[in-house]
């Protein structure tokens, strides 16, 4: 027999009727996406691909089908369901939020529209400066539909991080000042140089509208943020670091307090990688323009790093796919962290089939 309780003691508990508490969830902050960014140890390099969300899946474009891209990016229930979709049919380590970079242009009331097969059109450019009083301040009561479809992605994803997205303020502002797409932004340019003052306003009003649209994410659950900068590569480093760093910086500062990762990713921007960085950023991202072994080189191992496999690739032949995904992921392991992803967006008429295997191949083959 076992000894009686002693006298003025609670009654003993058998260790079968003691409650046990329950282990915590994981945590999107655990993941792999996440720990890569703040270049802590993972247990495989994370994979996802920018532009996953849409573009090649046929469950999106059905359920697209008949619907604007701007009213797309503002419907709560729509958004979540398209940011899902790559992440139950391909496995990837995060979700990157679905929206377009003048979503928050349209949002404060820039008249626009994102013409098929064009992309973003404003109907009045922007030229002068009495042009600054059509751009007031982002204010979260402004886009409460992009808090509310973040809160449904985060209760939905459960463990997998979702990423925010914002345009960065100079892409933001040559849409604006050319008017829609350019190859050359000419008006860009010589705004710019010909009145540096009223550049600088724009950029920093633009700056306020990206950061708050990735605080407005980050603050509803967003796990990191992409801060995308389509056109800057058309910039010297010299002009990038006068003209453009500092507003992206300003951008990224937004959400320097909510402790979430800050991605900085930009197009030809090879030259510009160690200026992006400076700008805020934990991870830079690199376009396939150049390798991930240069790259650390010019970055001085002073970041993570996110890329870089060529999106054109997707439509080799399979062995060539594979040869380049293992050469990248072992060009990643001499960084603080790797975040493995494409040098630029996903093609609309790439295989989905393809990027399935290449997250699974990415996620097999860089087990630790």
């Amino acid at each position: 027999m076992g000894r009686p309780d002693a006298p003025g003691r609670p009654p003993r508990v058998a260790c079968e009727d003691r409650p046990v508490t329950p282990p915590a969830a994981p945590s999107p902050r655990d993941s792999a996406l996440v720990r890569a960014a703040r270049g802590e140890a993972v247990t495989h390099t994370p994979v996802w691909f920018m532009r996953q969300a849409g573009r090649s899946l046929p469950e999106y474009r059905a359920l697209r089908e008949g619907v604007p891209m701007l009213e797309a990016c503002r419907t709560p229930d729509l958004v979540a369901e398209v940011t899902l979709q790559p992440v139950r049919r391909h496995g990837v380590d995060a979700a990157i939020f679905f929206s377009d970079i003048v979503v928050p242009l349209a949002a404060v009331g820039v008249d626009l529209d994102i013409v098929p097969g064009v992309g973003p059109v404003v109907a009045e450019p922007f030229r002068t400066r009495k042009d600054l009083d059509r751009l007031p301040e982002l204010t979260p009561d402004l886009v409460p539909d992009i808090t509310r479809a973040v809160e449904l992605l985060v209760a939905e994803l459960g463990p997998t991080p979702l990423i925010g997205f914002a345009g960065a303020p100079f892409t933001l502002a040559s849409y604006l000042v050319e008017g829609g797409p350019s190859k050359n932004h000419e008006h860009t340019k010589a705004l710019m140089h010909g009145d540096p003052t009223l550049w600088h306003d724009l950029g920093s009003r633009l700056a306020q509208i990206s950061g708050s649209f990735l605080r407005v994410q980050a603050q509803a659950g967003a796990s990191a943020v992409q801060l995308f900068d389509s056109w800057v590569g058309a910039l010297p480093r010299a002009d990038y670091e006068q003209f453009a760093q500092p507003h992206a910086a300003s951008a990224l500062a937004a959400v320097a307090d909510l402790d979430v990762p800050r991605i900085h990713f930009g197009v030809g921007t090879g030259e510009l990688l160690a200026s992006m960085g400076a700008a805020g950023a934990e991870v830079v991202g690199v376009d396939y323009r150049l390798s991930l072994t240069d790259a650390l080189a010019r970055l001085d191992g002073r970041y993570a790093v996110q890329g870089n496999l060529d999106p054109a690739l997707l439509f080799a032949p399979w062995e060539a796919i594979e040869a380049k995904v293992r050469a990248i992921v072992q060009e990643g392991l001499a960084a603080p962290g790797h975040i493995f992803n494409l040098g630029h967006g996903v093609l609309p008429a790439t295989d989905p089939d393809v990027l399935t295997q290449v997250t699974a191949l990415v996620q097999e083959c860089s087990r630790r």
